[in-house]
């Protein structure tokens, strides 16, 4: 089995193998060129987002810049996701991102991680574990997600968080590390902050627009 092959099974493996890093470096430059556009070169964005992201739907934004192990090569967006400033991931893994997911500024996903035993560590081993983040996910500024972990529908990461576990769908999960602090209630239909009221009859949705 090659390097490359103990990789994508998310084996312990060498990530300097050469064919590894044939492979890895050509998204480098790539990655580059994409974090020098301006932030009226929608085209040129989409253009990158299409061709080099392994899935990426409709109406997708990345605010520059983006930091990324593999270009986004392993990354898997769904249709609407938006990221602020500063998404950076550890896309050795693969990365799925639901629909409608929102990332705060300075959000970091990894994929990669090393093993604890401290020979194979010296030898500069890693090994791999596919994030995958439901629809309709809010990940607060500063967060960052561990290998492996899942994030259930419709939860909201509160920013400054570490997730080292899987979040069910419809909570809201905070701290480091991340715990599930509350349920989505009824409560939040009511209130978008603290005791200010929701005027549902004053928001018009996107579609209605």
């Amino acid at each position: 089995m090659t390097q490359y092959e103990r990789m994508v099974k998310g084996l312990i493996y060498d990530p300097g193998d050469p064919e590894i890093m044939k492979e890895q470096s050509a998204y480098w430059e790539r990655a580059w060129q994409f974090n020098q556009l301006k932030p009226a070169d929608f085209a040129e964005k989409q253009k990158y987002m299409k061709e080099v992201f392994a899935e990426c739907g409709e109406h997708c934004y990345i605010e520059l810049p983006f930091r990324a192990n593999w270009g986004g090569a392993h990354l898997h967006l769904g249709d609407g996701v938006y990221a602020n400033f500063n998404l950076t991931l550890v896309d050795d893994g693969h990365i799925y991102v639901g629909d409608k997911v929102m990332f705060g500024p300075n959000v970091t996903i990894t994929t990669g991680n090393h093993p604890i035993e401290p020979e194979l560590r010296a030898r500069g081993l890693q090994y791999n574990k596919d994030v995958r983040i439901g629809d309709n996910v809010w990940i607060g500024a500063g967060a960052m997600i561990m290998p492996g972990v899942t994030i259930g529908n419709n939860a909201v990461i509160g920013a400054g968080s570490v997730v080292t576990r899987d979040i069910p769908e419809n909570v809201v999960a905070v701290g480091n590390p991340c715990r599930v602090m509350r349920p989505i209630s009824e409560r939040d239909r009511q209130y978008f902050y603290r005791s200010e009221e929701i005027d549902w009859e004053n928001l018009t949705s996107v579609e209605e627009a």
